[in-house]
């Protein structure tokens, strides 16, 4: 298998772990408060990475990579995590996935702006029309009203396609899962003071489901997916392998079917084969 065929497999297994999230969170929020579980699951994260840096005696980033691990940690251990949460406090999840369907396209932006890619012109027509098509559908089930909401979900998608590309640059040097640990590691100390500032009155009446949820969004989504991820996209190009999150949004919601009992209609299925066929088109022109 070719360097790019690996960074897309790679990519493909991290938009997988990413998808349970959603699912995740619904389960976690049911027993913990949102600002909490943000900074929970970081903090969990934070110290199982530190753990394996220390366990396989990592080499310590240099000084010159110290700025793009805040980048890093700004984009997609804080920013992302807690502007959404936010967000969801006051627009609803079918809301929400038209902010997520413009993911990819500001991962690929920020590709060309500091991962100095350069994508065929006719990537950018997949790209948009994939982007539009997961806005569409979003629009298409119904949404609500909350200007602040919006703003809120706009800042945490830049802030993450920022930390995406950020994250894959470095990972051509330091490695994928490196770069998300020392990412994780810089933010700890203040991820860890937070949690525990925030910690929950009593922990004796929350459910196993929402302690699941917390496990997975801890582990999973915010430590091992990313092993895959920004391997991905360092060895398949930001641009094209972060083409892959447009379905993100319908792994989310079978996910959710399966798991929550959620249905799930034809037209989310027809409108995931026209994604897949946009994806295929981005793939196509990514380089």
């Amino acid at each position: 298998m070719d360097r790019t065929a690996a960074g897309w497999l790679n990519g493909f297994i991290g938009v997988l772990i990413f998808s349970g999230s959603l699912p995740a969170t619904r389960m976690a929020v049911m027993g913990f408060d949102p600002v909490f579980l943000t900074v929970a699951r970081a903090a969990i994260a934070g110290l199982i990475a530190l753990a394996l840096l220390a366990l396989f005696r990592e080499r310590r980033p240099s000084l010159s990579d110290l700025p793009s691990l805040v980048i890093v940690a700004f984009g997609v251990v804080i920013g992302f995590p807690l502007l959404t949460a936010l967000a969801l406090t006051r627009v609803t999840s079918a809301h929400s996935i038209v902010f997520i369907g413009l993911l990819p396209l500001s991962t690929a932006i920020f590709g060309v702006i500091r991962g100095g890619e350069r994508p065929h012109p006719a990537f950018w027509i997949f790209s948009c029309l994939g982007s539009a098509l997961v806005a569409g559908f979003a629009l298409s089930q119904g949404v609500t009203a909350a200007p602040l909401g919006d703003l809120l979900m706009l800042a945490a998608i830049i802030a993450c396609g920022l930390g995406y590309a950020e994250g894959a640059k470095l990972s051509r040097r330091l490695g994928g899962w490196q770069v998300i640990s020392w990412a994780l590691v810089v933010s700890l100390p203040v991820m860890l003071a937070l949690a525990l500032v925030n910690l929950p009155p009593s922990f004796s009446v929350i459910a196993a489901p929402a302690w699941a949820g917390l496990a997975y969004v801890s582990l999973f989504s915010m430590l091992i997916g990313f092993f895959f991820w920004y391997r991905g996209l360092a060895q398949g190009g930001i641009a094209g392998v972060g083409q892959l999150q447009l379905l993100q949004p319908f792994f989310g919601l079978l996910l959710a079917a399966t798991l929550l009992r959620e249905q799930v209609s034809p037209v989310m299925l027809v409108v995931t084969v026209a994604i897949v066929g946009c994806v295929a088109g981005a793939k196509k022109f990514a380089r």
